[in-house]
This record gives C-alpha cells, structure tokens and sequence, in this order.
C-alpha cells in the first residue's frame, strides 16, 4: 500500500526542495501525507474545478506545477478561489502539493522536457544554479578509507558532471585524546594518541547533507568521527535556469515559429521581427523566462522562447536574436505530462490523472 508521502517522494527525487528559488512556495500545500494514497490528479494550476475533478475521479492528492498558497492565507472565509479550494481539499481529504521552480531548475524538469518536445540535441542548462553545492572533507584511518569513500559515493557524493564516486585523499597524522567514559576504536583513554588517517574530500549537493553526513557517519569507525561541510560557489551545470540546445537541423524562423505553435498547440505567438537568419541554436525557459534572454545571447541562440515577456523586454532584445513568447500556460502545460512520467516510472499502476481542465485564465479572440 502506497502513502502520499510515497508519491511525493518520487517527485522530490527529481526535484528536491532546495532547487527552488527564494521567493517561491514549492512542497505540501494543504493536507496529510500519511494517508493512504487512492490517485493523484495532476495539474498546472489548482483552481475549484480543479478540485472538483480530483474529488470525482475519487483522487485524494492534487499535484499541481504552480502552487496554490503562492501567499500566506491569512482567513479563510470563501473570499477567493484560493481560500474556497483549501476549504474544499479539507472538507475532501484532499492533499495539495507543488512542485514549481525546483521542477524548473531541476536535471531532466519543466525545460529539459520542453527542450525534448521541440527536438533539441546536445543540451545544457542555460543559467546554473548556485550556491548549491558543498565540500565535505573527513579524516579516517587508513583501514576505512576506502569504505567510507564507497558509503559517500553510494549516498549520492562525488557527482562532477557524468563522472561519480568522485573523491580525493591526502595521508596524514591524526591527534586526539579520549576523555573518560569515551569507547576509541584505536588509543588508550586519557592517553594522547597519534594515527596514520586519510584526509578524503568529495563534493555533494545540498540536499543530500544530511542522507550523506548519515552514511559518513554509519561508515567510519570512531565514535565522534571528525567532518567540515564547506559552502562553494561554484555553478552546478546539471541544474539552473533554461536550456539551450541544437534542432537537428536549421529551419527558417517562419519554420520554426510554426514548430512552436504545432508542436505545443500554442493558438498565438508573439516574437520580434524576423531577421532572415536560419535558426539552428534554440534557448528555452518556460514560465516567466524573460529575464534570461541575455543568457541566451551569451549562448549564441539563434531563438529564444519563452512563456511570457514585458513590452520593453522586446526592445531591447534588440536584432540579437529571435524572442518569441508563447504564453504561461501553453509553455508550461506539458508539465502534466512530466509529473505522470516521474510518478508511472516508479509506480505503474498507481491511479494517475491528468486534469481535462484548461485553467488559463488567458483567452484568444
């Protein structure tokens, strides 16, 4: 029997919590994880006949890309749609729950599934997250070196682009005394000892710290094993902001603008002047991405497509390159589809449900 925590777990595991960005609200929104999980309807946006459709398909978890309590309630009086849908998931048992922009900065999220439905080749993150990795460094004896480093890596340390189990050592000279009542693996209580140790260092993102610091600490033999965590500011090229990536073969910016709209059924797509220029180099960002359009510049992308854009943000892209705005939803819709692949991959016959409601609240004449 699957719990809701189980479900979200999987999408937590491609989208950990930490990958979001300072102002948002990703994770568990309304309800209680440890329920019984029946079905999950999915979503970008929780509105009442979202709500509504998950309570008939009998589905007590809504897993929605944008979250619901963007803002803290402050009543909850049936004032808005926002208050009257946490009323109703809590009259229903309904578990509410976001995953925005961790899925949007994560390896293999919103704009790498994008990336994937336009045909792009040889990928790469576009802005790299950071401040999110860590150096770890610890001191073992020579002995358990070699286990404790097998632990690190088996937990998840050591990922440096497609390489893993990632480490490196110096020997050294280990100095303690144990106090009374302490059990050492080596040295005598009260004496001063000198150990031959390993210095291994190795690399970890920040939200393994503490599945990595526990298997540090279940691997190495003493009884208070001696560790430092460092913050580094080095970029994590597997995660960050937008895409950029090759089509597998030039097309006209009329051709490509009609991949767009055929490909993600988009009814309007805005865009600066054409240029006459082939497109070949594409960046993405779904969502509200104008912001990394100088990235794209900086990429050398022939295009750069994106949800939703200012007035002025067409201005000053100037002729650098093709900016075309596809719209919020539309560039951010087949999210829905990501979420059911995360969740079937794992659990296959777990009840799923992609919502039949269009929740734009943008309509075209």
């Amino acid at each position: 029997m699957l719990l809701i925590r189980d479900i979200l777990r999987e999408i937590e595991r491609i989208a950990p919590p930490s990958l979001q960005e300072s102002y948002d609200h990703t994770g568990l929104q309304v309800g209680d994880v440890d329920q019984l999980a029946r079905g999950a309807l999915l979503c970008l946006d929780v509105t009442e006949a979202v709500v509504d459709e998950a309570i008939a398909h009998d589905c007590n978890l809504i897993i929605a890309h944008h979250p619901l309590l963007f803002h803290p309630l402050r009543e909850l009086t049936g004032a808005d749609y926002v208050q009257r849908c946490v009323a109703k998931a809590c009259r229903h048992d309904v578990v509410i729950y976001a995953a925005h922009t961790n899925l949007d900065n994560a390896a293999g999220g919103v704009n790498d599934h994008l990336s994937k439905l336009l045909g792009l080749r040889a990928t790469r993150i576009l802005r790299p997250l950071l401040d999110s990795l860590l150096k770890l460094v610890t001191f073992v004896p020579e002995s358990h070196a070699d286990a404790v480093r097998a632990a690190l890596a088996d937990a998840g340390a050591g990922h440096i682009g497609a390489y893993d189990a990632c480490s490196f050592s110096t020997r050294g000279e280990g100095r303690f005394r144990a106090s009374e009542g302490c059990r050492p693996y080596v040295g005598t209580v009260g004496a001063l000892h000198l150990e031959p140790e390993v210095r291994v260092e190795t690399i970890l993102p920040n939200h393994l710290r503490g599945a990595v610091v526990r298997a540090l600490l279940a691997a190495h033999p003493y009884e208070e094993p001696a560790f430092d965590l460092y913050p580094l500011r080095n970029a994590w090229p597997q995660v960050g902001s937008g895409v950029v990536g090759e089509l597998a073969e030039p097309m006209s910016e009329q051709d490509f603008l009609c991949l767009l709209k055929d490909t993600l059924a988009v009814p309007c797509v805005r865009h600066t002047a054409l240029r006459g220029r082939p497109i070949r180099r594409v960046a993405l960002c779904g969502g509200s991405g104008a912001f990394l359009w100088r990235d794209a510049v900086a990429a050398g992308a022939d295009a750069f497509v994106t949800g939703e854009a200012k007035y002025n943000d067409f201005f000053d892209v100037e002729d650098r390159l093709l900016f075309a705005v596809i719209g919020h939803y539309e560039s951010e819709v087949p999210t829905v589809d990501l979420f059911h692949k995360i969740i079937s991959d794992k659990h296959p016959t777990f009840a799923l449900h992609n919502t039949k409601t269009n929740t734009n609240p943008i309509k075209y004449l």
